[in-house]
């Protein structure tokens, strides 16, 4: 477990290829990549989409990772750029491949909606994640039968085949912790969100003896924010930060909305989310009392 004293941001640098997000993160760094390449040769982007047969959208949407990338394309603009040979046009090419590969998340497809799909693979390629969350367990945290609940209560009118779909998408995310190289999760999570009985009490219990084994494991910090804190600094609501080993990738703030989510990336914003963070962290209890506070909490559960 990290400790709240230790930098939660201290992140080396990945070899330029090694990746673990899938098309998501593929994308973006070709897109990252091709922009400071452009800038660099002094080319607007009208120039460039000229040599692709394309438009100044397109050149702003392959450079912001929001499109698949064709390898022709990504040849022609290379040319463009100076970069004709060499092993940096080999490995960028290749990543154009590999920005076309589904995700192991193209299997939920039909029950996941694209705004939730680039998160999944944002948070599959994340180094640190840090998240606050006021009324539910985070994702990443969550046992079956709480996901269940939390999931039939959230979608009434769907059939259960689809509920235990959705719940395995959202189980199937937690393998990154087990993975090597696992992801560093900082969650600081309300007292609410541990009181409010998801599923009944008996799901509660398991989810609550599930956190206490979590506080044990080497990637997870975890912090409540009890209730005698009164007013604090996440009065805006739950939000996500990610970060990248990736030399190319900003820091993302991502905020679930009902029907849709907020990715923000523009340094002023990440700079106030990060600082609401640190706060968060300072105004919940110690990492080292959450499993003495849970078992409080489950105590009387």
């Amino acid at each position: 477990m990290v400790s709240s004293e230790d930098s939660a941001w201290d992140v080396p640098p990945s070899m330029f290829g090694a990746r673990l997000g899938g098309p998501t993160v593929q994308r973006l760094v070709l897109g990252s990549h091709l922009h400071r390449l452009r800038e660099q040769r002094g080319i607007t982007a009208e120039q460039a989409a000229d040599a692709i047969r394309g438009s100044h959208s397109k050149i702003s949407r392959m450079e912001h990772g929001r499109v698949g990338f064709k390898e022709r394309d990504v040849a022609d603009l290379l040319t463009l750029y100076g970069v004709t040979d060499g092993e940096e046009r080999a490995a960028l090419l290749n990543l154009a491949r590999e920005s076309n590969t589904p995700g192991w998340w193209h299997a939920f497809s039909d029950i996941l909606p694209t705004w939730l799909e680039s998160y999944i693979g944002l948070e599959a390629a994340a180094s640190i994640i840090r998240t606050y969350q006021i009324q539910f367990v985070p994702g990443l945290l969550q046992t079956e039968g709480y996901a269940h609940a939390l999931l039939r209560t959230g979608y009434p009118n769907v059939s259960e085949d689809d509920i235990a779909r959705r719940s395995d998408l959202r189980l199937s995310r937690q393998d990154i912790l087990s993975r090597p190289g696992a992801p560093q999760l900082w969650a600081v999570v309300d007292e609410g969100a541990l009181r409010r009985p998801i599923g009944g009490p008996e799901v509660m219990r398991e989810q609550i003896d599930h956190l206490i084994k979590m506080t044990d494991h080497p990637a997870v910090t975890l912090q409540i924010l009890p209730f005698g804190v009164g007013g604090h600094s996440g009065g805006g609501g739950p939000f996500t930060i990610l970060r990248f080993a990736e030399p190319d990738l900003h820091d993302v703030i991502y905020i679930e909305q009902l029907t849709n989510a907020i990715y923000l990336d523009k340094p002023a914003e990440v700079d106030r989310y990060l600082e609401v963070m640190e706060q968060l962290c300072l105004q919940a209890e110690p990492a080292a009392n959450t499993a003495k506070l849970l078992r409080q909490i489950l105590a009387e559960t």
